[in-house]
């Protein structure tokens, strides 16, 4: 049954209502309004919490360094204050709330990751390393007398460990997808790109020197006698890692003293028959038998751990040693730490510097010596008198750490060890020499080269690389362009006015003063081969793989002035824009890697 109500009663519930609905709204805009100026002062002050975090990170990155532990502490402990309140200030239940609401959420979770990412270095990287850095003293880590003291290098083991975990962390919360691809407002933006570019640097750097402590004490016998093998590549005559091995050496460590107790040249290694090792198919299709059966062509091969292995196995059936460890360096690293021993006087008479270092010893030498064996027994006195320079008390331990970085960096110093678990160590960083590695963020590349002149033209030899990639197919996937240029910068008589044994003889079918090269170019497991184009029109080449790498090989000669532009073509496996990265053989001198600007017209697609 219906009652109707009298008119007023219905207006009077009608205003009711109306009422209700308007302190509902009014309650809503309240709330709304509180809510935003909740989060907006809670985000003003985070983001002056994080200001003054800044000069307080550069301050105790310097007093760490200067081994000041007390002011690093103090100042440590101001920055995890500063931190450990930008990341409260921006983790409360109003402002996590209010990450859900269109536009206005992901400006919100990525100001909380970088505040918690903030907070995470400050307490799990920074707070460690500031209560070591009375351990941390560079001139702790200088060699006298020819022994390096363990003892500073063990005690930063742990904290440099947690520093390490810790940048990890908080760089894997910056690239999180949800952060990293968040649509944000400008400064928002731009602060989250440089800190994660800032932690990217940091924790490639405290990654690099945690595996140092954590290795070098081993290598130099921390845990008992162990004996290391020097390859000296001599980057005249190229390898795929640097150079042929000219010269070999053998270091004894044990608690930290070092010395070079034996030496040799390629001259001390006849063929090995039959060869020291079973090659990998793909291997053996590619550089040959000789790779495992000579000393000089054990890089023939980009991957290190098989060079080294190699080498290991001829040492020990040549000398009865069987080494724990196995080092490859170049004359640009004998270059690098005379700056940290200052001069050298070689046996020879010669003063070897920084400056003259390269010079002398990929070209000099050939002008003053015929001989082979006497150019690399000058090679080798060369690498031994710096081995023992190093072990001076002159030595600037700064200078020292720098140069060893340096050549890292220039991928001109690789290391092998035996044991798996010490190479594990080494695993994806450049001194382990293993193939490129590709990301879903980043698209690597090897390019690679073999001398086939079998001379030592290599000072010679001009390489510039460029690289770049286009997206034109509907699927996504990229298209990838490598640019190698090669231009034998050689005198137009280099036929007779070079030194015999630099210009060749002829003996492999290239005539004197011509450099024979083989390019290769290693793509990505996954990736596909589109061929090679010389001066924009495709070239035969050699389309084949090496360990599940897809790869492309040329062969070129060149005459003295002349240049010849290769571009090597490949397609992504997978959809996604990627960076590009590009590693090469180590030259005599640095080689940039350029962008290259690609279109959709390419021959090759």
């Amino acid at each position: 049954m219906t009652i109707d109500l009298p008119p007023s009663r219905q207006r009077r519930r009608a205003r009711n209502r109306r009422r209700r609905v308007w302190w509902i709204i009014g309650g809503l805009v309240l709330v709304l309004l509180t809510t935003v100026a909740w989060i907006g002062v809670r985000g003003l002050l985070a983001k002056q919490e994080l200001e003054a975090a800044l000069p307080l990170a550069k301050a105790v990155q310097k007093q760490v360094v200067a081994g000041d532990s007390d002011a690093a502490a103090a100042t440590a402990e101001q920055l995890a204050r500063r931190a450990e309140s930008a990341a409260a200030l921006t983790s409360d239940p109003v402002w996590r709330a209010g990450e859900v609401i269109p536009w206005v959420g992901p400006n919100l979770e990525s100001t909380r990751v970088m505040a918690a990412s903030v907070q995470l270095v400050a307490k799990g990287g920074v707070k460690p390393l500031a209560d070591a850095a009375g351990a941390i003293d560079l001139a702790s880590f200088k060699p006298t007398g020819g022994q390096v003291d363990l003892r500073p290098l063990l005690d930063v083991q742990e904290p440099l460990g947690e520093a390490s975990v810790a940048l990890s962390h908080a760089l894997a919360m910056m690239q999180d997808e949800s952060v990293a691809s968040a649509d944000l407002i400008g400064p928002l933006a731009d602060a989250r790109d440089e800190l994660t570019d800032v932690l990217a640097e940091a924790n490639a750097t405290v990654g690099a020197l945690d595996r140092a402590v954590r290795l070098v004490p081993i290598m130099l016998g921390a845990d008992g006698p162990r004996d290391t093998l020097l390859l000296f590549q001599n980057n005249a005559e190229l390898r795929s890692t640097g150079g042929i091995t000219g010269a070999l050496a053998l270091v004894h460590t044990d608690q930290g003293a070092f010395a070079l107790t034996k030496q040799a040249n390629s001259q001390d290694f006849p063929k090995f028959e039959p060869p020291v090792a079973d090659l990998p198919l793909e291997t053996r299709a590619l550089y040959g038998d000789n790779t495992a059966s000579y000393i000089q062509d054990v890089n023939f091969t980009p991957q290190f751990p098989l060079t080294a292995s190699l080498a290991r196995e001829m040492w020990k059936q040549r000398f009865g040693d069987e080494v724990d460890s196995v080092v490859a360096l170049d004359p640009v690293v004998l270059s690098h730490l005379l700056e940290a021993t200052g001069p050298i006087t070689l046996p020879t008479g010669d003063t070897l510097t920084s400056e003259n270092a390269v010079q002398l010893l990929l070209r000099d030498v050939y002008e003053r010596y015929e001989n082979t064996a006497d150019q690399d027994a000058f090679f080798a006195a060369a690498a031994a008198s710096v081995v023992g320079g190093i072990s001076g008390d002159n030595v600037d331990a700064r200078k020292l750490i720098d140069a060893f970085i340096k050549s890292g960096e220039e991928h001109r110093i690789l290391i092998w060890n035996a044991d798996a678990a010490e190479q594990a160590v080494l695993d994806g960083t450049s001194l382990a020499g293993g193939l490129p590695v590709s990301t879903d963020e980043e698209q690597s590349f090897g390019v690679y080269l073999n001398d086939a002149t079998g001379a030592k033209m290599g000072p010679y030899l001009d390489v510039k690389i460029e690289a770049g990639a286009v997206t034109c197919r509907e699927d996504g996937r990229q298209n990838y362009l490598i640019s190698v240029t090669l231009e034998n910068t050689a005198p137009a008589d280099a036929a007779t006015s070079l030194p015999r044994y630099v210009r060749g003889l002829g003996t492999y079918g290239t005539p004197p003063g011509v450099i024979a090269t083989s390019v290769l170019v290693y793509g990505t497991p996954g990736s596909y081969n589109l061929g090679v184009a010389q001066d924009g029109a495709p070239v035969g080449y050699h389309p084949t793989s090496d360990h599940g790498y897809t790869l492309s090989k040329i062969e070129t000669r060149l005459a003295p002035g002349e240049r010849a532009t290769y571009e090597f073509g490949f397609l992504a496996g997978a959809p996604g824009d990627r960076t590009i990265d590009v590693r090469s053989t180590p030259l005599v001198y640095a080689t940039e890697i350029d962008g290259l600007p690609v279109s959709c017209e390419s021959a090759l697609w």
